[in-house]
């Protein structure tokens, strides 16, 4: 008798489970679009790479050439 009831409420409440989990995904992809976005404008500004001059993806301050020659 009240079996279709019950299985309404359990559709219903899977429903609700399933679009939480949804817009939990959807967040969360939203998040780590923004992050990388961020990090990248960071690098673009004003990163390693582009301060000496490299071109690379330097993780180090360090230049990967020498500047000037040495003397033997």
């Amino acid at each position: 008798m009240y079996a279709e009831y019950e299985l309404s409420q359990y559709r219903s409440a899977e429903l609700i489970r399933q679009a939480e989990h949804e817009r939990l995904v959807r967040e969360t992809l939203r998040g780590r679009r923004a992050a990388r976005r961020e990090a990248a404008e960071r690098t673009a500004d004003g990163g390693t790479s582009q301060a000496f001059g490299t071109g690379g993806d330097s993780h180090t301050g360090r230049p990967r050439r020498h500047r000037f020659l040495r003397t033997a």
